[in-house]
């Protein structure tokens, strides 16, 4: 009797201070077919009052959700081999996730995986998230398209390791957030429209490291959908990125400030929009950014900046807020090859008249480019961003068209240094390497045009 209270005793004890809380244990069937969200919610739960631990989804099975809660302390363990799958029914993802930040498109407001106000949690392993938001489940007519992942006003939050796939909107939307690192994780999001992989909004102090992109949008951005909360001190290093749109975002939605962003040690190939879109037009300031070591391979717009105004937000008043300034830029040390694309390949800066884009520095580029620009285009006047322009909608490439520049074109800019850019056409191009246009305490230095000094 003794030994048998003994054994109690130490079962009793093992599961009331486990750190580790198997789904399976909790109720979960793991057949792929089974809705298994109460069981995957209860592990949550139980680790969180435990004091914390490893909600485990374990090897070789496939658990199917519809939108869980992630609590503090709580790390979601994918086990290698797991995967952990989005219900393919809208009715499953509920309506308490809080909503998306951009206007007109609230069909994305609903979301697998969801934290409020949560500390010190994480999602790791080798495992696979796999949101099965294909467009035979997820469309118009289905009444929503979910995110994969929302984070609300959360704090320490790590992700590593994991595979985030087949999302039916972005991937993930990161709000008001502070402490975040992301390592070594693999985003693909192809199969339906707006794709995004890594969204932060109003986030501060991350850090994005040795991952892949593989979207159909924007694979990084940055944001301000609210007054309040600025994104600063942000580090993206050593990843790689593929995307029918851009690769790297910073702006849009821009309500609050952006300082303190460095990009560095990045590959980018097959990029149908830009590599770097920065883009500045609800009324915050952005400053002090440096992007360098970077490798292009058909990337059509390896930088794009825009300095305008339009309203991007939801919860954005409906009058145009002021521009307030975008400053401080260093580009230094890339290689773009886009020998494969169009004429429609250059650097493409432009502010306003009387709203200049300011200090901007570009060191060290190796550019290739196919050529094919005629005189025609060389002397094309190119649309300012105005609201007419502009219409309800963002501050696109396709809304100016053809550049009169092969290489770098820069309007509206004071204080631009160009040094050491080297510029290669496979054809003949008519329209001139670089071309300032309204750009006060501009320098040109060591600048070749197929390898022949022309400054």
């Amino acid at each position: 009797m003794k030994q048998v209270l003994i054994l109690v005793a130490v079962i009793f004890h093992s599961y009331a201070f486990a750190t580790d809380f198997n789904v399976l244990n909790y109720g979960a069937k793991a057949d792929g077919v089974t809705k298994d969200t109460k069981a995957v919610q209860a592990a949550i739960e139980a680790c969180t009052k435990n004091g914390g631990g490893n909600v485990i989804i374990p090897a070789g099975k496939t658990v199917v959700i519809g939108t869980i809660y992630l609590k503090d302390f709580v790390t979601l363990y994918l086990e290698n081999g797991s995967v952990l799958l989005g219900s393919p029914e809208i009715a499953d993802y509920t309506t308490d996730t809080h909503k998306n930040m951009y206007k007109n498109e609230p069909h994305m407001d609903r979301c697998l995986i969801f934290a409020k106000d949560a500390k010190s949690f994480a999602i790791k392993g080798e495992g696979t998230i796999d949101g099965n938001g294909h467009q035979k489940f997820f469309n118009k007519k289905s009444g929503g398209r979910p995110m994969l992942i929302r984070f609300l006003r959360c704090n320490d939050i790590y992700v590593e390791g994991v595979s985030l796939i087949n999302p039916a909107a972005w991937t993930s939307a990161w709000l008001y957030c502070n402490e975040i690192v992301v390592e070594g994780i693999k985003i693909v999001s192809r199969v339906n429209g707006n794709g995004d992989g890594l969204d932060f909004d109003g986030c501060t102090n991350v850090r994005v490291s040795n991952s892949s992109f593989d979207t159909s949008d924007d694979s990084i951005c940055l944001q301000t959908s609210h007054p309040d909360y600025p994104c600063k001190d942000i580090v993206i290093s050593n990843c790689v990125f593929t995307s029918k749109w851009a690769g790297l975002r910073i702006g849009l939605s821009s309500r609050a400030d952006f300082e303190s962003v460095t990009v560095s040690n990045c590959t980018f190939h097959d990029i149908q929009d830009s590599g770097l879109k920065i883009q500045m037009n609800e009324g915050g300031e952005m400053k002090n950014m440096a992007f360098s070591n970077l490798v292009m391979k058909n990337v059509p717009r390896p930088v794009f900046m825009t300095f305008c105004q339009q309203r991007a937000g939801a919860d954005a008043p409906l009058e145009m807020l002021p521009m307030k300034a975008m400053h401080s830029f260093l580009f230094s040390d890339f290689i773009v090859d886009n020998r494969e694309l169009d004429k429609n390949s250059a650097f493409f800066i432009t502010g306003m008249p009387n709203h200049y884009i300011s200090d901007i520095h570009i060191n060290n580029i190796l550019m290739t480019v196919s050529g094919g620009g005629t005189k025609e285009d060389a002397n094309k006047t190119i649309k300012e961003y105005t609201l007419e322009t502009l219409g309800d909608w963002w501050p696109e490439f396709y809304l100016v068209g053809t550049l009169p520049a092969h290489g770098i074109y820069a309007r509206h800019v004071k204080g631009l240094l160009i040094n050491n850019v080297n510029i290669n056409t496979v054809t003949k191009d008519e329209r001139p390497a670089i071309v300032f246009d309204d750009v006060t305490d501009g320098t040109m230095t060591n600048i070749y045009s197929n390898r022949k000094k022309i400054n």
